[in-house]
């Protein structure tokens, strides 16, 4: 007969199976990478100079999936605000109720009562092959669960020549915009277009202009510097930095090298995709003392992103995505 503690582990061993096979599916965090990019919101940027590891396509976006999209994140695109493990499905009601099946009969085991009344080492026996009969049935229907559909493959990225960097008398002081890279449209990828230095100088200024609007709450001028679905985001983060007590205090923005990954129109709309690497005092402190929570006050970090800006029929450019590359 099995004394206690061999019950006890048995039991034990069974259940620890079981949730690993029905246990419930893990929440995500927040992504970082949010807005919409057109028909192009689900496609990867081309690489650049500025990002030459590719980037993985918008998590967070108001703009409608293309039919048997499914989302393949790069290998190499890990950020701080990456979102956690995807979520795992269950077993369904078929699994639960094996899994309770099972474990009535573990815990039988348990106060003695074995399956049935049967008692001593042949009910333990008879309980393990049921539990083994249970796993590995169980396994075979998480893995027809898990088995995707086919779906059509496409690639992504879109082709853009840049044009010429800043003259030699400023190449100290100001960053160099060089070109963007090539590759293959994938469904309605728009016509490509040229970007000028004129909007250059634009999404430049417009990288500061709106991490110090971020940095003093300003939501007026978030408003007037972006798309409505990124302000949105914006306030969602700063909302929650409030309630938190905390705020988000950026200083100093500078970009230091930027290129063009991509630039097209879709009807009376033109979206550009800017590759821009800059350094800033980015730090979180407290609301009410000033204290610094998090970062350095005085060095500068350096961050890549990815910002696509838009504009319609040749008004004022707004930010409408940010990727991080």
């Amino acid at each position: 007969m099995l004394s206690p503690r061999s019950r006890f582990a048995t039991v034990l061993t069974g259940a620890l199976a079981l949730s690993i096979l029905v246990g419930a599916p893990a929440e995500a965090r927040r992504g970082g990478s949010f807005g919409s990019r057109g028909a192009r919101t689900y496609s990867a940027p081309p690489p650049t100079k500025t990002a030459p590891q590719q980037t993985a396509p918008v998590e967070r976006s108001m703009t409608a999936q293309p039919p048997g999209y499914t989302q393949n994140r790069p290998a190499s695109a890990a950020t701080p605000t990456q979102a956690a493990a995807p979520r795992r499905p269950g077993l369904g009601m078929a699994g639960g109720l094996l899994a309770g099946l099972v474990t009535g009969g573990l815990i039988g085991a348990l106060l003695g009562h074995g399956l049935g009344g049967m008692g001593g080492m042949f009910a333990a026996v008879l309980q393990g092959l049921l539990l083994a009969a249970v796993v590995m049935l169980a396994i075979r229907l998480f893995r027809r669960r898990q088995t995707p559909a086919p779906v059509s493959a496409g690639a992504s990225g879109y082709a853009y020549a840049g044009g010429p960097g800043y003259d030699a008398d400023g190449a100290a002081a100001r960053p160099q915009w060089t070109g963007g890279a090539s590759a293959a449209p994938q469904q309605d990828p728009g016509l490509d277009i040229s970007v000028t230095m004129a909007d250059r100088e634009t999404f430049q200024r417009m990288l500061s202009e709106v991490q110090e609007a971020f940095s003093r709450e300003d939501y007026g001028a978030l408003r007037e510097l972006t798309t409505p679905e990124v302000m949105s985001y914006l306030a969602e983060e700063l909302s929650q930095n409030a309630t938190q007590g905390r705020r988000n205090d950026v200083s100093g923005t500078r970009l230091l090298s930027a290129d063009i990954a991509e630039a097209w129109r879709e009807g009376d709309v033109e979206y550009a995709t800017a590759a821009m690497n800059y350094e800033s005092i980015d730090v979180m402190r407290d609301r009410d003392t000033g204290r610094v929570l998090e970062g350095d006050p005085d060095h500068p970090t350096t961050t890549t992103e990815l910002w696509t800006f838009t504009r319609r029929n040749g008004g004022a450019w707004k930010l409408s995505a940010i990727q991080q590359a």
